[in-house]
């Protein structure tokens, strides 16, 4: 096949004929019409020629040229040995400025620069009259005045004479450069957005970005990328392409400001004027250049600055090696602003993700802090309360010295008081522990019906006191569930007092039903409700609900939160679900069996009857909040 930029051929035997050879009735049967290239045809002298006057030309020959010159699809003729030229009007664009001179002439010194590569090609069909053909094949032509990428698609097909022998070539050919580069380009652009989307920092964005450069050598010989420095006087080497040894000496920073004489000036006149400027003389400043899959080493670069649209100075430089065989592209040059557009994004995105990582650790440092500080707080507490609540216990059980009635109520409400304040300090105690990591469920093989139903029934008094209908629905399950019984105690007595807290009339009900692969906790009671709006934070450290009627606006706001805390120590989740003025349901739905649970912290030889001393807290508060009433519309901590 053939097409491009060329050998510039003497023009040779392409001269109006003064007596044409061929009679006036044969040349316009075979070059009737054609176009330009039937004009020009008419008007040659082939006696000059290696084809001979026309009245001598073979019929197969007469036949494939009028069929060439009719086509609107680019096609050429090779005709004998010599492989004669004679082609359309639409093969003239591929062959650029070697037309007119190509018309009639020897193939192999108008194509003289691809022949290495189409020569053997032609030959083979010749030869053998094997038809043959190539789908976007790079040639490097010179059909211009200089040599360029090109890719063309074309087959050659064996034309036989009258006596069956190859006497020509038959070759359709379509140039396909415009969309092999694009589509490389394109490859190129999506693989540089991909690989940099998820980067977590500039530098991982940067490497990201370079390595898929580094896939693209044929528009991409080199490039690397300079981090601009806060105060605009530097520029850092970050991220290079190719990654291998043996490529360009990149200096590891270039000055910005000082003396214009210094290497890389482009770099600041680059940042001063926001325009990408070409750098000559590589070798002076990068060393020798190494080729790459035979195609000529770049000979200059060009320094573009990295900013996105709007941006006041560039965040980077970027310099790239400029391809010599698509320098004279405008496309190419088009690319390079996209690449450079490409990884201002890139390096934006990843600032961004830095800045909010680091604005999400500040606040996670802020959140230790004021854990760490309850924390401290709530050891500081506990010491005092224990050592108060001591005598204070003491004092109300001695029988032998009993409290006068007076001080007996006085003595009675410190209790009281003191055990919502241990309550709290315990809670903020054991939610430290889980936020640290130091919480960890000590399982055992239990009997989840007996012991739920136990404790439950801890607060029937209160209920009945407070004219609510406990309900505990707890059947004996099919085998026993691994819970740690002390954070299982706290599960159960939350939720009830929550529950407890916001039912004015009706019942609460506690229940358990066995689902094979899990067993779910039912807590459902019939009170105020929860607004729609304020469920998504529902589980959330010390939220309240505004507005909600409760008996008392008073605690931590972590008691549901703690909650999930726990069941999830377990392998567990928490659901809650909710109709404002008709109540709430929290659903607890833990696994079943142990195969979910590390064997570290299966304990196999304990079992667990009854609740502990911690409901003592949980009922006394509940008397306390049955005593003050029903406030009117506080804050309501969940």
């Amino acid at each position: 096949m053939s097409h491009g930029p060329g050998s510039r051929a003497p023009l040779g035997n392409t001269h109006v004929d003064d007596d044409p050879p061929a009679s006036p009735a044969s040349a316009s049967g075979v070059l009737e019409g054609g176009g330009e290239m039937g004009a020009l045809m008419r008007s040659m002298d082939w006696s000059t020629t290696a084809l001979g006057p026309m009245s001598g030309w073979p019929q197969p020959l007469r036949t494939m040229v009028s069929t060439c010159l009719t086509s609107r699809f680019p096609i050429l003729v090779w005709w004998g040995a010599d492989m004669v030229m004679l082609y359309n009007d639409a093969y003239r664009v591929i062959l650029g400025d070697k037309h007119p001179r190509a018309m009639g002439q020897r193939g192999r010194e108008h194509w003289s620069e691809i022949w290495h590569i189409i020569g053997p090609m032609l030959e083979g069909v010749l030869t053998r009259g094997e038809a043959t053909w190539a789908e976007n094949r790079f040639l490097a032509i010179d059909r211009h005045g200089f040599t360029e990428e090109s890719y063309f698609t074309f087959s050659y097909s064996p034309i036989r004479d009258e006596h069956g022998d190859v006497g020509g070539i038959f070759t359709a050919v379509a140039e396909t450069t415009a969309q092999v580069l694009d589509a490389r380009r394109l490859t190129l652009l999506q693989k540089m957005a991909a690989r940099t989307a998820g980067a977590q920092s500039v530098t991982e964005a940067c490497a990201r970005a370079m390595d898929a450069l580094s896939e693209n050598p044929s528009d991409i010989p080199f490039a690397a990328l300079y981090l601009l420095d806060a105060q605009g006087t530097q520029a850092h080497l970050t991220a290079r392409s190719p990654l291998e040894e043996g490529g360009p000496r990149w200096p590891a920073q270039v000055l910005l400001a000082g003396d214009a004489r210094t290497a890389w000036p482009s770099f600041a006149s680059v940042m001063r004027t926001g325009q990408a400027e070409r750098l000559d003389g590589l070798a002076e400043h990068l060393g020798e250049l190494p080729s790459h899959e035979g195609r000529p080493a770049p000979t200059a670069a060009l320094v573009v600055p990295v900013a996105r649209p709007g941006d006041a100075k560039p965040a980077a430089v970027l310099v790239v090696g400029l391809a010599p065989l698509l320098g004279r592209d405008p496309k190419y040059h088009a690319f390079l602003d996209l690449v450079a557009g490409n990884l201002a994004a890139s390096i934006a995105g990843a600032r961004a993700y830095e800045e909010e990582a680091r604005r999400a650790e500040a606040l996670a440092e802020l959140d230790r802090a004021k854990t760490t500080f309850f924390s401290n707080v709530s050891h500081e507490f506990r010491t005092p309360l224990t050592l108060m609540l001591g005598p204070i216990e003491d004092g109300l059980a001695d029988a032998t010295a009993p409290l006068p009635p007076v001080q007996r109520e006085r003595q009675e409400l410190v209790r009281r008081n003191g055990l919502r304040l241990q309550k709290l300090v315990n809670t903020l105690l054991d939610f430290a522990r889980i936020e640290a990591g130091r919480a960890q469920a000590s399982v055992i093989p239990t009997d989840l019906s007996a012991l739920t139903t136990d404790l439950a029934s801890s607060f029937d008094s209160a209920m009945k006191s407070a004219g609510l209908r406990l309900v505990v629905d707890c059947p004996p399950l099919p085998e026993a569930v691994h819970v740690d019984p002390e954070m299982w105690e706290k599960v159960v007595f939350n939720l009830v007092s929550n529950a407890f807290k916001f039912t004015f009339d009706g019942e609460i009900r506690v229940a358990l039903r066995w689902e094979g692969a899990h067993v779910e906790l039912i807590v459902q009671d019939t009170g105020v409700g929860i607004p729609e709006a304020a469920m998504p934070r529902l589980f959330e450290r010390f939220h309240r609900v505004e507005g909600a009627r409760g008996r008392s606006h008073e605690g931590t706001g972590i008691g549901l939160a703690l909650v999930q805390e726990l069941v999830k120590l377990h392998g567990g989740t928490v659901r809650a679900r909710s109709t404002p003025g008709k109540g709430t349901t929290f659903t607890v739905s833990l696994p079943t069996g142990g195969a979910h649970l590390p064997a570290a912290r299966v304990d196999t030889g304990g079992t667990r009857a009854s609740p502990g001393a911690g409901a003592q807290a949980f009922l006394e508060e509940l008397s306390q909040w049955t005593a003050e009433g029903s406030p009117p519309t506080p804050p309501h901590v969940t």
